[in-house]
């Protein structure tokens, strides 16, 4: 095994370690800033999602926290591209899913991938709520007006409250979706499942 490997996996290890800590669900116990919005236990999938793997990904452009805009096109024959639609901030699992990846940026750089983060909050909610996070590698834009009309588009705004699932699209640098994880809005997705669908990309590009 080469050098490169194994950091690669030391570092998988301990994303997952961490994510093992980071396990609680919204309906579980509230870290203890008190700042974090505690929502209950809901309902895993609230939404019905007319995208599939295969598919287009439908173009977009948001606003970021950061300034500017960021639109999925501009990466078209450049980098891959995961799209992580978190439901709400403040709340326990959606602040530790984004810090999460932190650990894990190297693993998306090596795969060619950039990740985007988007949630239907305004700007100045999440402008609050990343400075709380700390900083992140990625970019994180707003959905909010039209209201989760993006979320909307890719079929993962949910129809109980207007949130987004916690849901995952990896989009090839073709724009084709190439996997979709709508998962339990009560929990965090597996790591290491996203990272295989980003080295199944990378031994793509290097076939051609």
């Amino acid at each position: 095994m080469s050098k490169a490997r194994n950091v690669s996996t030391a570092v998988i290890i301990i994303v997952l370690a961490r994510m093992l800590d980071f396990s609680t669900c919204l309906g579980s116990s509230v870290p203890a800033d008190s700042s974090i919005y505690d929502p209950g236990k809901l309902k895993p999938v609230d939404s019905s999602v007319s995208l599939k793997v295969g598919d287009v990904a439908p173009d977009f452009t948001l606003p970021a926290v950061s300034g500017g805009a960021i639109s999925l096109n501009q990466f078209r024959n450049k980098k891959n591209v995961v799209l992580s639609f978190v439901p709400a901030a403040w709340t326990p699992v959606c602040s530790q899913q984004w810090p999460g990846y932190n650990i894990a940026k190297d693993i998306f750089e090596k795969n060619d991938t950039v990740l985007i983060g988007i949630s239907v909050d305004n700007i100045p909610t999440l402008h609050a709520w990343t400075q709380e996070m700390g900083h992140l590698w990625f970019p994180v834009v707003s959905d909010f007006w039209p209201h989760g009309a993006v979320a909307q588009k890719f079929g993962v705004l949910r129809s109980s409250n207007g949130v987004s699932e916690r849901a995952l699209f990896v989009i090839d640098k073709n724009g084709v979706i190439t996997y979709i994880d709508i998962h339990d809005i009560n929990t965090m997705p597996k790591l290491e499942n996203l990272i295989k669908e980003l080295e199944k990309l990378q031994k793509t590009d290097v076939k051609k």
